[in-house]
C-alpha cells in the first residue's frame, strides 16, 4: 500500500510574547491527485495603518527579503510544501500587525497546468508578558479547593478515630474483666506444642 501524510489546516496563534519565537502557521492542503505541483509562497507584513511589505518568499528556494525582519525569519515549511509556515525570532512589540501568506500552485497535469492561489491572514499581537491561561488558572483554583477539602476530611477522620479509641478505652476501664478474660477454647488454640 501507499502511505501519504495527513494534512490538517491548523489556524495560527495570534498572540506572541516579546523576546520569544513565534511560528506563523500557514498550511494549504492538497488532494492526493494534486500532489505534483510547483509551489510559490510569499509572506507580507502590514503594520497598523501601513502598507504591505514583502518579508519572505519561496520560489524554488527559500529567500529572506530586505525588511525590518531581516535576520529574524526562519522557514518552517514541510518537504511536500503543504505547510509553508515561517517563524519570527526574538519578537518585538513593533512586530504586531497583519501577516499575509500568499500561496500560488501550478499543478502539473499531463494535458493542462491550472494555477490555484490562496491567502491566509494572521492578526498578530505582541505583549510584554505572557498572561495566565484561563485553563491553568481554573486548574490552580481546583487544586487549592481539593487540598482544603482533603485537609478537612483528614481532620474529621482523626477526630472520629480519636473519639472511637477514647470510648473503647473507657469501656475497658469500666469492665476490665470482660476484655481480659479469654474463652477456654481460644486458650487451647493459642497453646504452642513443645517438642521433647
Amino acid at each position: 500500500g501507499i502511505c501519504s501524510a495527513v494534512c490538517v489546516e491548523v489556524p495560527s496563534e495570534t498572540e506572541a510574547v516579546q523576546g520569544s519565537r513565534m511560528k506563523l502557521m500557514c498550511i494549504s492542503c492538497m488532494k492526493r491527485e494534486e500532489v505534483s505541483a510547483n509551489t510559490m509562497v510569499k509572506w507580507f507584513y502590514k503594520a497598523e495603518g501601513g502598507q504591505d511589505v514583502a518579508i519572505y518568499e519561496y520560489k524554488n528556494e527559500k529567500r529572506e527579503l530586505e525588511s525590518p525582519f531581516h535576520g529574524r525569519l526562519e522557514w518552517n515549511g514541510s518537504a511536500d510544501m503543504q505547510d509553508v509556515s515561517i517563524s519570527v525570532l526574538n519578537v518585538t512589540l513593533n512586530d504586531s500587525g497583519i501577516y499575509t501568506c500568499n500561496i500560488t500552485r501550478e499543478f502539473l497535469f499531463e494535458t493542462h497546468r491550472p494555477i490555484f492561489t490562496s491567502s491566509t491572514l494572521i492578526h498578530l499581537t505582541v505583549v510584554e508578558d505572557a498572561g495566565e491561561d484561563l485553563t491553568s488558572v481554573i486548574s490552580e483554583i481546583m487544586m487549592y479547593i481539593l487540598l482544603v477539602f482533603l485537609t478537612l476530611w483528614l481532620l474529621i477522620e482523626m477526630i472520629y478515630c480519636y473519639r472511637k479509641v477514647s470510648k473503647a478505652e473507657e469501656a475497658v476501664q469500666e469492665n476490665p474483666t470482660n476484655y481480659l478474660a479469654i474463652p477456654s477454647e481460644n486458650k487451647e488454640n493459642c497453646t504452642i506444642p513443645v517438642e521433647e
